[in-house]
């Protein structure tokens, strides 16, 4: 009893300060039947229902009432419903420019697993990480410069676009751009690919910041590191289309 009440009383405190809380007994038949045990949770429970805004369900009424306030809303797009040919165009942008990766994950089987942003995710990066180096890489020479040349020409896709100008990349001053030119040029130069990040994740200042440090590394660590970020694009990218 003395271990219930600590517990509800903390979380009853908690709650009070605008974060609801939720305590969990768990009943074990072998050891609630003992007398001294339902005796302790009959006291427990007539303490609790002393006490204002304190609701005491059972499991399926927790059920009913989720079932009330969040009612199930089918998704515009189930992808393990759709055809080969309109997944493929639908998905096939997720990793810049490579329809590719959509197909293998298609052809790999999908299921009611995949219909959420991280269950696809997770099926589309299984196939990027199992292709080759050199199909890695032209996923990420894929890629444009940020605040390169295609942006200024209105060429990127419509993610990239919308990506770059989250972090007000489309927005720079001369100075600025001049120094993106820079950086872009002795990245690729160094690497034989474009810098890659996830522009979301981040501001002007920290992609910048992240520029100058990643030109420090050796070929191979960048290589993972920018296979890294291709993912987290994808996943960025997926989010904003499917429940998560």
């Amino acid at each position: 009893y003395t271990y219930l009440k600590d517990q509800f009383d903390t979380l009853y405190e908690e709650g009070k300060k605008g974060h609801p809380k939720m305590v969990t007994i768990g009943l074990h038949c072998r050891l609630i039947g003992r007398p001294g045990r339902i005796a302790s949770l009959v006291r427990f429970i007539d303490y609790i229902q002393g006490h204002d805004k304190v609701w005491i369900p059972t499991r399926l009424e927790i059920a009913q009432h989720w079932k009330k306030m969040h009612p199930y809303v089918k998704p515009d797009i189930i992808p393990s419903q759709l055809d080969r040919e309109t997944f493929v165009n639908r998905f096939g942008s997720i990793f810049e420019h490579s329809p590719w990766i959509a197909e293998r994950t298609f052809d790999g089987e999908l299921a009611p697993a995949n219909d959420t942003a991280s269950g696809l995710h997770f099926a589309l990066r299984t196939q990027f990480r199992a292709a080759s180096d050199d199909e890695r890489l032209k996923v990420l020479v894929a890629h444009p410069d940020l605040a390169g040349k295609l942006a200024a020409a209105k060429r990127l896709t419509t993610e990239s676009t919308n990506e770059q100008a989250s972090a007000g990349l489309d927005l720079l001053t001369d100075e600025e751009r001049e120094t993106f030119t820079d950086l872009n040029g002795k990245y690729t130069t160094k690497f034989g690919f474009p810098f890659i990040i996830a522009v979301k994740d981040n501001t002007k200042a920290s992609i910048l910041d992240a520029f100058n440090r990643r030109l420090e590394n050796d070929r191979e660590r960048e290589f993972e590191t920018a296979c890294a970020q291709v993912e987290r694009i994808a996943q960025l990218r997926l989010k904003a289309i499917l429940p998560d």
